[in-house]
């Protein structure tokens, strides 16, 4: 998308419109050239714009004019005469003469481009080389003139011929159109380019706009997302329990005996009730980590226990799948600064997904050791003598599942997604797990990434450094 303003401006400057003298010359560079033609003609030489400011100058009062300077009606007079050289309209390109009182001539050119006139040349004064005598109306300017000085003033002035005068004005204009024309390009090609660039600079602070515009309506989006699965989860949350509750006292008898068939029906309503109820704790789950709201009440803890603890819990599900749970915990490692029912709960999930799936007769191992994790200092940047490295426990889940492709291990952890996302997949799930445990993590200062378990299925590894209750 283009701006017509600058179309228009574009426009302007290639049929010369906007042109300046001043635009097209470097006045350093002209001022060289008119000092070197003085030096070579010894006639003065002054180059004004359209607007009759002077651009160069290579001329010097001759004794003449400060002599004449000494009287008052001599400095009118001559005055008079600078006045009408400057008021002096050659045309668009044309030429001029002028006669000053002392018999000496100015000779004015205009300076045009592209047929329109952006200046004017002023060569003079020179005496034509026949004039010996000082002109009557110099003498008529004061008694006190002493005409034999005038004369001898005068014949130190530069003489021309008019016409010589006027061919090396010509010369002289020729030149400098080849110069207004190199100039000319060279401010084209500038303007464009910064034509071009506040074009792109006004493009892409539309598109910074028209993307924060879209980033303030996603986050607010986002704001209103996360309000609306806290409602609801909340609001689903407390029927469920009731129905989880009756389907509970049904299995128990207490209304009353039931069948081999009412039990089962009774049964996968528990079952069932329960699998939504763990969905609608992982959404308010999301919903607080998201809104900031869930805080972390972390102590001084020993992991051992957890993982063994976690282990033990998901053992009968694992054993119904034909899958084989195995722990492997280092000795000697240092307490934790955690959140023990936290932890718990990202293990808890890694566990469960993994052997959600690994295939019968898999494997699925829960490590615990020490190890050492990068860590910025105090200003940001790594320590150049020491390693700024510090201590850390690592977390392992490996199995011997599907895996996970390498192009999915970073998408896996946002909210909802899932590697199989078909409407034929065979394992279920809501794909918040992951997401949960990412941000745990992070609410840590850990790190969760996931590495290939060689030849199959999948490792998950947290990391959370090891700090003093004191610095937390």
């Amino acid at each position: 998308m283009t701006n017509p303003a600058s179309e228009r401006n574009l426009d302007s400057l290639m049929l010369g419109g906007d042109i300046r003298l001043e635009e097209l010359v470097d006045r350093e560079a002209l001022g060289e050239m008119v000092a070197s033609f003085y030096e070579l003609f010894r006639v003065p030489l002054r180059i004004f714009n359209d607007e009759g400011l002077i651009l160069a100058d290579a001329s010097e009062q001759h004794a003449l004019f400060t002599y004449l300077n000494t009287f008052r009606n001599g400095r009118r007079a001559l005055s008079e005469v600078v006045d009408s050289v400057k008021n002096i309209n050659p045309g668009v390109d044309g030429e001029a003469t002028h006669r000053c009182l002392t018999g000496s001539v100015y000779q004015v050119t205009s300076i045009s481009y592209d047929g329109r006139r952006i200046g004017r040349m002023i060569l003079g004064p020179f005496l034509p080389p026949l004039l010996d005598e000082a002109p009557r109306a110099v003498l008529e300017l004061d008694p006190a003139i002493d005409a034999a000085k005038v004369k001898h003033l005068m014949a130190e002035m530069p003489r021309a011929r008019e016409d010589t005068v006027a061919r090396i004005a010509r010369h002289l204009k020729s030149a400098l159109t080849l110069i207004l024309f190199s100039g000319h390009k060279a401010l084209l090609t500038s303007n464009m380019h910064l034509a071009a660039v506040r074009e792109s600079y006004r493009e892409l602070e539309q598109k910074n706009a028209h993307l924060q515009e879209a980033f303030d309506r996603l986050k607010e989006l986002d704001r209103l997302k996360s309000n609306f699965l806290a409602t609801v989860s909340h609001e689903l949350r407390t029927p469920l329990t009731s129905i989880i509750g009756y389907s509970e006292m049904l299995a128990e008898g207490i209304a009353g005996d039931l069948t081999g068939e009412q039990g089962e029906f009774v049964a996968t309503i528990r079952e069932k009730g329960e699998q939504l109820l763990e969905l609608i704790k992982g959404l308010l789950d999301l919903s607080k980590l998201e809104s900031g709201t869930m805080s972390l009440r972390k102590a001084s803890i020993d992991v051992g226990p957890i993982v063994e603890d976690v282990a033990q819990t998901v053992t009968p599900t694992a054993r119904k799948k034909g899958v084989q749970i195995e722990v492997d915990i280092d000795r000697g490692l240092p307490l934790l600064w955690a959140d023990a029912d936290r932890l718990r709960q990202v293990l808890l999930n890694l566990t469960e997904n993994a052997i959600k799936f690994t295939p019968e007769k898999g494997r699925v191992t829960l490590s615990l050791g020490h190890t050492l994790m990068e860590a910025p200092d105090a200003d940001g940047e790594a320590l150049v003598l020491l390693p700024n490295r510090r201590p850390a426990l690592e977390l392992r889940v490996a199995d011997t599942g599907i895996g996970i492709p390498e192009t999915e291990r970073q998408r896996v952890f946002d909210a909802f997604y899932q590697v199989d996302s078909s409407s034929t997949r065979e394992q279920g799930g809501t794909g918040l797990g992951l997401s949960i445990v990412k941000r745990l993590v992070d609410g840590h200062a850990g790190t969760v990434h996931i590495e290939d378990n060689t030849p199959h299925g999948a490792v998950f590894v947290v990391t959370i450094p090891c700090r003093r209750a004191t610095l937390s």
